[in-house]
């Protein structure tokens, strides 16, 4: 049998489900790579893996898929690392700068633009990494570990799932686990219990992760408080209302 080619998202967020998958020894015979959100729903659209942990906002441009699991990224208050960063008040907005590394997050602050906050900035797409002139922009959405060192250089911070959850009362899921095919029982099984184990040992995993983590001593707060992983009814409602404005 050919390995699973698995694909998950690099951010500090993860790290559980990747430990999980790494050292909880209960998935086999698999592959991993780690990508920004763009490149994972890429890949997963392109055939390249047969399972990824991919944003929703891609989700009505799959032909197939099948959800794998009862986890995801999500966020029931504020989850600080996807934030829309401006130097002027919200309702003075004129030109926002997208964050390449993630289209879900472009099209939530798009959906709270036109549906909540009744402003029409121009919208204007940065190219992959391209942060190098973040002083001289406006406003600009930014996600991930990155948004740790960015959102003090800006007097007005957004963070675009709070807004949501104000807005509507119910959770954002940011990204969910698919599988292109229907996976077995047993494999099924066996990827469920190895996030699961991940999400039960999130100090363990940042011991293991300790060289890559971007908040530093807060990074077990910001796992525990800032992102909920599992993808409970609350979030299928959030998700769906989500999904039809986007359609």
């Amino acid at each position: 049998m050919q390995p699973l080619r698995i694909s998950a998202v690099s951010y500090l967020n993860t790290f559980p489900f990747v430990f999980g998958l790494k050292e909880s020894g209960i998935l086999h015979n698999f592959t991993l790579e780690l990508d920004v959100p763009s490149v994972c729903a890429d890949k997963f659209k392109r055939g390249l893996v047969d399972i990824a942990l991919v944003p929703v906002g891609v989700l009505p441009e799959l032909s197939a898929f099948h959800y794998l699991s009862d986890f995801c990224i999500g966020a029931t208050g504020e989850v600080k690392t996807v934030l829309l960063l401006s130097k002027v008040p919200l309702e003075k907005i004129s030109r926002v700068s997208l964050d390449f590394d993630s289209r879900t997050s472009v099209q939530l602050v798009k959906v709270l633009a036109e549906k909540y906050w009744q402003i029409e900035p121009e919208w204007v797409n940065l190219e992959q990494g391209d942060f190098s002139g973040m002083q001289e922009l406006e406003s600009v959405v930014a996600i991930g570990d990155k948004t740790f060192g960015m959102r003090h250089k800006f007097p007005y911070v957004y963070d675009l799932a709070e807004a949501w959850i104000h807005q509507t009362g119910l959770p954002f899921v940011f990204a969910v686990w698919v599988s292109g095919e229907i996976l077995s029982d047993d494999q099924i099984q066996q990827f469920s219990d190895s996030l699961s184990f991940g999400i039960s040992h999130k100090s363990e995993c940042l011991e293991y992760f300790r060289d890559r983590l971007p908040f530093g001593e807060d990074s077990l707060k910001y796992l525990e408080e800032n992102i909920s992983y599992h993808f409970d009814d609350d979030k299928r409602r959030g998700l769906d209302l989500f999904l039809r404005y986007i359609r």
